[in-house]
C-alpha cells in the first residue's frame, strides 16, 4: 500500500482537473497494471460520477507516452550496441544521426497533422464540421441504382459452380486481384509511398490501446472526454528544440465500426441489415462484377485514401465524423480507416468487433502486445454470449421456404451443377428444422433443451456436409441474392412473392447464422426451444446459447499485453476470474473497488429486514423469495414502508422490483380496498406522490419524461421549495424492475433519485432451461478441474465445491443486477441520496460482501435490526440536514 501511495504521489497523469484521491488511486492502479504487462489483467470498479472514463484516458495515455519515450531511447541504445567495438567518435556520430532521424520523422508527422488541424479550424470550426448519420439521406438512397436495374434480373443469378472467384470462399477471396492486393495493404499494413507521405507508418509497430464499450453513445461520450487532457510528446523532450512548434503532440485516435455505420454507397447502405450490406459490398468487388463501388480505395484514388488517413489521425473523430469525411472525400470510410490503424494510439470500437476473432481479423486488428480496455465491463460475460448467440423461429423458416420457392421458380432452369445441389440442400435444411419445430409445438413444455443429434436427423439433415454448405452460402452470397430478388419482385408487384418477407427481414441470413452455431456446437454451447404465444398466433423458436465465455475470451487475454475490465459496478469480482480466465495465474490479476467522490454524509444506506425492530418480538419478516413473496400481509407491509419513505423523502423515489410479473402482482394487491381502510395503499401512494410504473412492453422514454416532469416541473416553482415538509415537494414515485429498462444507463441524478429502494433479491429463474444448463455446465467443469488438476481433490469434496461454485455464480448474477440498479442514484460529487434494501437477506454478511465498497461504507450499522420507525427517523434527519 505504501508503494502504491508513492506511485500516486510521483506520477503526473496530466488530468485536466485536480483529481480526487479515488481518481488518483484508480489511475495509479491502471498505470501499474499496464507497466507490469506480460498478460496482466485489472478488474477495476469506480462508481458512476467519479470520472472513470477520464481517469482511464489519463492513466492509459500517460503510460503509453512514457512507454514510447522509453522505446525511442531503447532503440538508440540498441543501435549503439552494434558499434561497441568502434571508436567513441564514430559511436557519437552514429547516435547523433539516429536521434536526428528520429526527431525529423516525428516533427514531419506532427507538422503535417498540425497543418490539417489548422485548416479544419479555419474552414469549418470544430462545431460546424459535426455531421450526423441522418445527413446520409441525399435524395438518392431510396432510388433504385444501376446495380439494381429492374430490367436485369440476372444480377440475382448465382455464379457458375466452377467460378473460383465467387463460390465456396469468404468475402475477401471473392475480390479481384487488384482489390485483393490493395486490401492486403489497407488491412494488414500501411500503404507504401514516399516517406514524407507516410503519416500512418510512424508508430506502426508501437503499442496501441483498444478501447471498447457497450453502446455507440458510450463510445461517443468517451471520445468527448478524450479531447480534454493534453499529454507530453511521445519523443524525449530533450531532443526537441525549445522553440519547436510541434512540441505539443495531439492524441491519435481512430474509431472503428461496421459497414452498416460507415457505408457511403446509397445503393448498399439502404439495404438496412448488416448481413445484406456485407454481402452486397463484397459482391461489388468481385472480379467479374459488372458493377463496382466507386468509393472503394484503389490505385486511382490513393491520394484520397492518404488524405482520409491523415485527417482521421489529426482530428480525434467519432464515427459520424469518419462517415462525413468519407462523404466529403468520396472515399469509403470503412476501408480507408484501416490505413490509419498503424499510426493510431487509441482505437475505439464496439463490443462485437473486439470480442469476435473473425471480426478482428476482418478489420486487421492485432491484439498481440497491445492494451485492451473494456469499459462497462459488468456485463462482459453476457456480451460475449450475445455475440455468439443465434436463433431462428418457425415463422422465419416458413418465410425462408417461400422465398426459396419464388427464387427457384424464376431461376430454377438456369441453376446448374453445384448451384442446383446447394440450393436444394438449403431447402432440405429449412424443411428439416421446420418439421422438428412443428412437432415441438405439440410438446407440453413451453421451453426446453434440444438434442442436436435429434434435430439434425429431421429430414436427414445430418447427411449434409454442413460446413461445406455454409461455405457455399457465404461465398455465393446466396442469402443476399434470394432476399434481394424477392424484395425487387415485391416492389414490382410479382404475384408469386405476395406472401413473402421484405429485405428488411433477412430471414436467410438469420438461418445461416444459426447453422454456423449448429455446426460449431461444443460442450460450451446448448440449443433451446421456446414457444412464443401471441394473441393471434403461436410460434416457436430455436436458440443457441453460449454457456461459458472462457474459450471465446481467452484469445484476448492470451494475446494482449494487458487487459483492463472497468465498470461502475463490477462487484462481485469472483465471476470474472472464475469464468473469463480461470487458468490465469492469480498473481497477474489486480482488483480494485474505489470509494465514491461524495462525502460520507451524502449517503444513507438502510437495510429494512422487518417492519418492526428485532427486539419487539417476531412479526413479519421481509423475505421476497419465490416461495414467500406472494404473502398478502407482507405485500401490504411493503406498501406501508414505501408510503412512509415517500413521506420523508423529497422529490424522486425509484423502487426496483425483482420482475415485471411480481410488480404486477404487488400493484394489484395494493389496489385492493378493505373494510378497515377506505383508501387502498395505491390511492394513498398517489396522494403522496405522482406514481408511475415501468411496463414490459411500454415506452421507457415516455414514462421517464413524465416522471421527470412531475418532479422538476417549473424551475421557478422548484426554487421556492423550502424542505421535505413543503407541499411543493410532492415529487414522484417510479416503480421499476431490476434488469429492466430503468436499471441501466438511466441517470437519476439529484432530484430525480433522492431515494432508491430495492425490493428483494432478483435471482434468475433457476427452473428455466437456460439456467439449468448453465448451472450443470459450471458444476461439471468445476468438478473436472478439481478432480483432474495438479492437486486432485477427493471426489466428495470436489462435488461439494463444484456445487458451491454454481451457487456462487447464480448469486453473483443476482447481485450484479442489484448493484446496477443501486448505481442509478449517486451521479456526481455533490449528489446525495438514500438507499433502502428491503429484504432480511440483505442483512447477511454473505450478501453484503457482494455490494460495492462505497455502498458498504454507507450502510447504517445495525439497521437490519431496526424497523420502519427507526428508518423513518434516520431518513428524516438525513434529508433535513441537506435542506439546511
Amino acid at each position: 500500500m505504501d508503494e502504491l501511495a508513492d506511485d500516486i504521489r510521483r506520477i503526473d497523469f496530466h488530468h485536466p482537473y485536480t483529481p480526487y484521491d479515488v481518481q488518483d488511486q484508480f489511475m495509479s492502479t491502471v498505470h501499474n497494471v499496464l507497466q507490469k504487462g506480460e498478460g496482466q489483467v485489472g478488474i477495476l470498479e469506480s462508481p458512476t460520477g467519479t470520472g472513470k472514463s477520464l481517469s482511464l484516458i489519463c492513466a492509459a495515455l500517460t503510460w503509453l507516452r512514457d512507454h514510447k519515450r522509453d522505446s525511442h531511447e531503447g532503440s538508440v541504445a540498441d543501435a549503439a550496441k552494434a558499434f561497441k567495438d568502434e571508436p567513441d567518435w564514430i559511436v557519437e556520430q552514429m547516435l547523433k544521426r539516429k536521434r536526428e532521424e528520429l526527431v525529423k520523422q516525428w516533427e514531419n508527422r506532427e507538422a503535417r497533422l498540425k497543418d490539417i488541424r489548422d485548416k479544419e479550424r479555419l474552414l469549418e470550426g470544430r462545431g460546424s464540421k459535426r455531421r450526423r448519420i441522418e445527413t446520409r439521406g441525399d435524395g438518392k438512397a431510396g432510388n433504385v441504382s444501376e446495380d439494381n436495374d429492374d430490367d436485369d434480373d440476372d444480377q440475382w443469378l448465382l455464379g457458375l459452380a466452377d467460378d473460383e472467384d465467387t463460390l465456396g470462399q469468404d468475402a475477401s477471396s471473392s475480390l479481384s486481384r487488384e482489390s485483393k492486393e490493395l486490401m492486403k495493404k489497407l488491412g494488414l499494413g500501411p500503404l507504401r509511398k514516399e516517406e514524407e507521405d507516410e503519416v500512418g507508418d510512424v508508430g506502426g509497430n508501437e503499442v496501441k490501446i483498444y478501447y471498447t464499450s457497450r453502446t455507440h453513445s458510450q463510445l461517443t461520450q468517451f471520445i468527448a472526454e478524450l479531447r480534454r487532457p493534453v499529454f507530453p510528446p511521445s519523443i524525449p523532450t530533450a531532443l526537441l528544440d525549445e522553440d519547436s512548434t510541434t512540441a505539443k503532440e495531439g492524441v491519435k485516435h481512430l474509431p472503428l465500426s461496421s459497414r452498416q455505420r460507415l457505408c457511403i454507397n446509397p445503393s448498399v447502405s439502404r439495404l438496412g441489415s448488416l448481413s445484406a450490406i456485407n454481402d452486397r459490398c463484397a459482391e461489388l468487388q468481385q472480379a467479374k462484377s459488372k458493377d463496382n463501388c466507386q468509393f472503394v480505395p484503389n490505385a486511382d484514388n490513393l491520394h484520397l485514401t492518404h488524405q482520409f488517413r491523415d485527417n482521421a489521425l489529426a482530428t480525434l473523430p467519432d464515427i459520424e465524423d469518419l462517415f462525413g469525411l468519407g462523404k466529403k472525400l468520396q472515399i469509403c470510410p470503412y476501408y480507408a480507416s484501416r490505413t490509419a490503424i498503424p499510426g493510431a494510439e487509441i482505437i475505439t470500437l464496439p463490443y462485437p468487433l473486439l470480442l469476435q476473432k473473425t471480426a478482428r481479423d476482418a478489420l486487421g486488428i492485432k491484439l498481440e502486445g497491445n492494451v485492451v480496455i473494456i469499459d462497462e465491463a459488468h456485463n462482459i460475460m453476457d456480451a460475449v454470449a450475445n455475440v455468439y448467440a443465434s436463433g431462428i423461429s418457425l415463422s422465419e423458416l416458413r418465410r425462408a421456404r417461400q422465398m426459396l420457392g419464388v427464387y427457384v421458380k424464376k431461376f430454377g432452369k438456369k441453376l446448374k451443377g453445384e448451384n442446383r445441389v446447394r440450393v436444394a440442400q438449403v431447402a432440405r435444411v429449412v424443411d428439416g428444422l421446420s418439421g422438428w419445430l412443428d412437432n415441438a409445438l405439440n410438446l407440453k413444455a413451453d421451453q426446453g433443451i434440444v438434442d442436436p443429434n435429434a434435430l439434425l436427423k429431421s429430414k436427414g439433415i445430418d447427411q449434409i456436409n454442413m460446413y461445406k454448405l455454409i461455405q457455399y452460402v457465404q461465398g455465393s452470397k446466396l442469402a443476399y441474392k434470394i432476399e434481394g430478388y424477392v424484395a425487387q419482385a415485391e416492389a414490382q408487384g410479382d404475384p408469386h412473392s405476395s406472401h413473402t418477407a421484405s429485405l428488411s427481414t433477412p430471414v436467410l441470413h438469420t438461418l445461416i447464422s444459426f447453422l454456423v452455431s449448429l455446426n460449431n456446437l461444443s460442450s460450451e454451447g446448448r440449443i433451446f426451444f421456446h414457444k412464443m404465444l401471441n394473441k393471434d398466433s403461436q410460434d416457436i423458436k430455436l436458440s443457441y446459447l453460449l454457456l461459458s465465455p472462457t474459450h471465446a475470451f481467452s484469445s484476448i487475454t492470451s494475446s494482449a499485453r494487458a487487459v483492463i475490465l472497468a465498470g461502475g459496478t463490477m462487484s462481485p469480482f469472483e465471476d470474472y476470474t472464475s469464468h473469463l480466465f480461470p487458468d490465469l495465474d492469480t498473481k497477474k490479476v489486480t482488483t480494485l473497488s474505489c470509494g465514491h467522490v461524495i462525502p460520507a454524509s451524502n449517503l444513507c444506506v438502510w437495510t429494512l429486514a422487518a417492519p418492526k425492530p428485532k427486539d419487539e418480538g417476531s412479526g413479519i419478516d421481509f423475505e421476497f423469495s419465490f416461495q414467500k413473496r406472494s404473502d398478502k400481509a407482507m405485500i401490504r407491509e411493503l406498501g406501508i414502508a414505501i408510503l412512509n419513505a415517500c413521506t420523508a423523502v423529497p422529490d424522486g423515489v425509484v423502487v426496483f422490483f425483482p420482475s415485471y410479473g411480481y410488480l404486477d402482482e404487488v400493484v394489484a394487491a395494493w389496489s385492493e380496498k378493505s373494510a378497515s381502510q377506505p383508501k387502498s395503499i395505491w390511492e394513498r401512494l398517489e396522494a403522496k406522490k405522482s406514481v408511475f410504473r415501468e411496463s414490459k412492453g411500454g415506452s421507457s422514454d415516455e414514462v421517464l419524461e413524465q416522471y421527470s416532469k412531475a418532479i422538476l416541473g417549473d424551475e421557478k416553482e422548484a426554487a421556492k421549495k423550502t424542505g421535505p415538509s413543503s407541499s411543493q415537494t410532492r415529487g414522484a414515485l417510479l416503480l421499476s424492475v431490476v434488469g429492466g429498462k430503468m436499471s441501466e444507463g438511466i441517470n437519476f441524478s439529484d432530484r430525480l433519485g433522492r431515494c432508491v429502494i430495492i425490493v428483494g433479491l432478483p435471482y434468475p429463474n433457476i427452473t428455466s432451461p437456460d439456467w439449468k444448463a448453465r448451472i450443470e455446465y459450471i458444476e461439471s467443469t468445476a468438478l473436472k478441474r478439481l478432480t483432474e488438476g495438479d492437486v486432485k481433490m477427493p471426489r466428495h469434496e470436489a462435488l461439494a465445491a463444484a456445487k458451491q461454485a454454481a451457487r456462487d455464480f447464480y448469486e453473483n448474477a443476482c447481485m450484479r443486477a442489484v448493484n446496477q440498479s443501486i448505481g442509478r442514484a449517486i451521479r456526481h460529487m455533490n449528489d446525495y441520496a438514500a438507499i433502502i434494501l428491503i429484504d432480511r437477506r440483505f442483512g447477511t454478511e454473505k450478501i453484503r460482501a457482494k455490494l460495492p465498497a462505497w455502498i458498504r461504507g454507507g450502510l447504517v450499522e445495525g439497521s437490519e435490526s431496526g424497523g420502519l420507525g427507526q428508518m423513518m427517523g434516520r431518513l428524516s434527519s438525513f434529508f433535513r440536514s441537506k435542506q439546511s
